[in-house]
């Protein structure tokens, strides 16, 4: 049976401010080893629900945050920047589950460390009309190749928020919020025996295969707004992504497989936008 790990670093156990998951800084450097404890309790349980190959996807920032050294000897380790699907790299290669670990809320909502892909800058996303953390993004891009989310892992507003995305999954709560930089943390052995066990009745008790998810009819369309107006134009760059008002731009793909990717390249064209100080 295989599975893959999404591995984000927001939502493990631990981490509350953005100097804790910032590449380089020493507080990044000490809280890697709670993401990779995270990560190995999943695997731990997955391990003992029957998985003979789990793949982890590393999935924050420069999507080199694990520490290889310290993995579970049971998985192996897809890390580096520049992958085709970010996030979901590793789907296509037809697991039977995927987790979701360390994640959180999106842009606008309440949430530890919330955000939508970059930190700041986009202030919300809606997908079909509906609010869209990178969990639910992810998530509607595993129904498109048939594989069902069975395991969610981060604060308590982000496995709240996983209910309506990931109805069967099952979740552990690390951390509760308080606000956006700080929450009650679990110790990681706490935390870790938490992962474990819903890893393993996740997996366990997943839905049976139905085939691939049929998108909806008129496929995705995804609003984004920006927190400064020179964005929305500088994201208007994308043939077919239009502005709609002075801070969102909009589009509308037929797969999510094409609209994840869309969403991807205008996180980037707006990053090259961003100016320091003013944004």
């Amino acid at each position: 049976m295989r599975v893959l790990i999404s591995a984000d670093m927001e939502g493990a156990t631990g981490v509350t401010f953005p100097d804790d998951c910032e590449p380089g800084h020493p507080r990044w450097e000490y809280n890697r080893q709670f993401l990779t404890s995270d990560v190995n309790a999943a695997i731990a349980g997955f391990a003992a629900a029957g998985a003979d190959e789990i793949l982890v996807n590393e999935a924050h920032a420069d999507q080199r945050n694990l520490l290889l050294d310290r993995l579970d000897t049971r998985a192996t380790l897809l890390i580096g920047t520049h992958k085709p699907l970010g996030m979901m790299e590793g789907i296509d290669r037809e697991p039977d589950a995927v987790a979701f670990v360390g994640y959180h809320t999106g842009a606008g909502q309440p949430g530890v460390l919330a955000h939508t892909y970059l930190p700041n800058t986009i202030t919300s996303v809606r997908v079909n009309g509906e609010p869209a953390s990178e969990g639910l993004m992810n998530a509607l891009l595993a129904a498109e190749y048939g594989v069902p989310v069975v395991l969610v892992t981060g604060d308590d507003l982000c496995c709240e928020d996983a209910r309506s995305w990931a109805p069967t999954a099952a979740h552990a709560v690390v951390k509760t919020c308080v606000d956006r930089y700080s929450a009650i943390c679990l110790p990681p052995e706490v935390s870790a025996a938490r992962i474990t066990e819903a890893a393993a009745k996740g997996l366990a008790e997943r839905p049976a295969a139905t085939g691939p998810a049929t998108p909806p009819e008129g496929g995705y369309t995804y609003e984004v707004s920006f927190d400064a107006a020179h964005l929305a134009p500088a994201a208007s760059y994308i043939p077919g992504v239009e502005q709609t008002s002075p801070l969102t731009v909009c589009y509308t793909l037929p797969t999510m497989y094409e609209a994840i990717r869309c969403f991807r390249a205008l996180t980037r064209v707006a990053t090259s936008a961003v100016e320091n100080c003013y944004g």
